[in-house]
């Protein structure tokens, strides 16, 4: 069943709830998620009486926010949400500024107050373009049912052109209510204010070609900015790496765009990165950072980040570009644009680069991995938080799988040992680290890919402040699998945590299934039954109490002054991980 209106003429006249529905057919959406309320009945009504785009009612509006973003994130396509006015649109903060700071392309559709009663503090009234413009790439307040059509298809436009965020459009209740014209997508105009060029300069790319060939310690750092800009991006990484043998190294959001069962791949970089990455990243001669913003997650102590090299960065965001490192190299453009013509120039040089260098540099790096910084002492007794990734990773990594996170010591663990062979399978918090993400998410990465399997590695902590999106995983039958790692503390701050639900009969209360795991000897059966189970699952795994999250960045220090596991010098200890 489709609209009531069928569109004959670019002009045809439908109410501006129809428009709505109208204009998500044409920006090609099927899904979005979302929460009734008064300001948006009218769209609500219409959705009722079409079969083509599904609603996903969710349980609160951050939920709707973070699963627009895990579909997003998961497919590449623009994730869209729908809530009211006054308090839908306040509970949707949190996931427009994720969305924002981690490059997310969402449309957040919100009902407002009839025209006549803005300002005058109404029932349900906010200021939405005022509270939501330091949290958007941009909004728009519709006045007028005539811009509408136009309106949401430059949301979209926006949304996931250029550097990838969030756009909102506010839609008074009277405007959803009357009659206007719809105006199609390709009747509408390019915004002058908005055209972002998405091809780098190509002097400055023949430049970094230049400094690339004479680089004896190169090392190249990967964000979610390849992601973003496609799969012909990571093809163009791997080909480039290919093609010039320099290691490769990422940061946590650019997890996959590299495949982590390759020789030159030097793990995560940052914080809680490996040792073999982050002496990489200090000692090397030329960076070559593309798609990531130097936050401070990977950088540490700007004074000393990576002393002696000269740096290029690739970024489709200007304001990226010099914003907290200092760039020799400084290109603005798309990174499968951008790499295309590296990739070009590289098998155009006149003379293959001597490779002398480059054979000692990955000598050095060899040195450096053999102090195995993921390594762990093993328990028998107890279930270490590392070793249960490393058996979800084993038991899950054959299968089409799809992993959501948030913040916390379980992020920091999901990211060392869950290894990332493809992109757009790691959804992470990055920039916000926002607790209570990943459940929503891994919600809407199911919606997205309903024959998958989807894991949300969580924390007891960050778990419980949007578990209520159980409910909504249930009714919409989305087999979403909660794996928590339990250790009874949010653990980054130690801050202990009274009065955890019995997380087993909390799923049985949703309509769930539920399974708790304390012995390593048990745990493989277990993280199979989870994975059999069609339908919700919460998995309590009873992990370690203190066990920490290591390597680590001493505070404030350079990449070469870390804590490693067995002590200040890195002598290995216990049963480690085999590299």
């Amino acid at each position: 069943m489709r609209s009531r209106h069928s569109i004959d003429t670019p002009r045809a006249q439908m109410t501006g709830a129809e428009i709505v529905l109208q204009a998500l057919r044409d920006n090609g959406v099927q899904h979005i998620f979302g929460y009734p309320g008064a300001a948006v009945l009218p769209i609500y009504d219409e959705l009722f009486q079409q079969e083509d785009i599904r609603h996903i009612l969710v349980r609160h509006e951050q939920g709707a926010g973070h699963a627009a973003e895990g579909y997003a994130r998961s497919t590449g396509k623009v994730g869209v949400m729908l809530v009211t006015s006054g308090p839908g649109v306040t509970n949707a903060i949190t996931p427009l500024q994720d969305a924002l700071m981690d490059s997310v392309p969402l449309v957040c559709l919100s009902g407002q107050v009839p025209t006549t009663l803005i300002g005058s503090d109404a029932f349900q009234e906010c200021d939405t373009v005022g509270i939501t413009r330091a949290c958007t790439k941009h909004n728009r307040l519709v006045g007028d049912v005539n811009d509408l059509a136009a309106t949401i298809h430059e949301a979209f436009r926006i949304a996931r052109s250029g550097r990838p965020g969030p756009v909102l459009v506010d839609m008074p209740k009277d405007v959803l209510f009357a009659s206007g014209s719809y105006t199609p997508p390709e009747a509408v105009g390019r915004r002058i204010s908005y055209q972002p060029d998405r091809r780098g300069d190509i002097g400055k790319i023949e430049a970094a070609v230049a400094l690339m060939a004479t680089a004896r310690r190169p090392v190249i750092c990967v964000g979610g900015g390849v992601i973003n800009s496609g799969p012909e991006a990571v093809k163009l990484l791997r080909e480039l790496v290919d093609l010039s043998g320099f290691p490769v190294t990422s940061t946590l959001m650019g997890l996959g765009a590299y495949p982590a069962s390759s020789p030159n791949w030097l793990k995560m970089a940052g914080l809680h990165g490996s040792y073999e990455a982050n002496m990489a990243m200090h000692d090397c001669d030329l960076m070559l950072c593309i798609g990531a913003r130097f936050d401070g997650g990977v950088t540490s102590s700007i004074d000393s980040f990576s002393p002696n090299s000269r740096k290029i960065h690739i970024d489709i965001d200007a304001s990226s570009l010099n914003k907290t490192v200092r760039a020799d190299i400084g290109i603005r453009g798309d990174a499968a644009h951008v790499l295309a013509d590296l990739v070009r120039l590289w098998r155009a040089l006149p003379q293959a680069p001597d490779r002398a260098g480059l054979t000692e540099w990955w000598g050095t790096i060899a040195g450096w991995r053999a102090r195995r910084s993921f390594s762990y002492a093993m328990r028998d007794d107890v279930i270490m938080p590392q070793y249960a990734i490393e058996r979800l990773h084993q038991l899950t990594k054959d299968r089409d799988t799809y992993i959501t996170t948030e913040v916390g010591q379980h992020r920091i663990w999901a990211a060392q040992y869950y290894d990332f062979e493809r992109p757009n399978r790691w959804m992470a918090s990055g920039g916000l680290g926002t607790m209570g993400y990943a459940l929503p998410a891994a919600l809407g990465v199911q919606i997205a890919n309903p024959n998958s399997l989807v894991i949300d590695i969580a924390g007891d902590a960050c778990v419980q402040l949007t578990m209520k999106e159980m409910s909504a995983a249930v009714q919409h039958e989305a087999p979403i699998k909660i794996f928590i790692l339990n250790n009874g503390y949010s653990g980054t701050v130690r801050q202990r945590q009274h009065g955890n639900p019995d997380f087993v009969k909390l799923a049985e209360a949703y309509g769930g299934h539920g399974i708790r795991c304390e012995k390593p000897a048990e745990l493989d059966d277990a993280i199979l039954e989870m994975i059999e189970v069609d339908m919700p699952v919460l998995f309590d795994c009873r992990v370690a109490e203190l066990a920490n999250c290591l390597p680590m960045i001493r505070t404030g220090r350079a990449h070469n002054d870390m804590l490693l596991p067995g002590g200040l010098d890195g002598a290995p200890f216990g049963v480690s991980r085999p590299w």
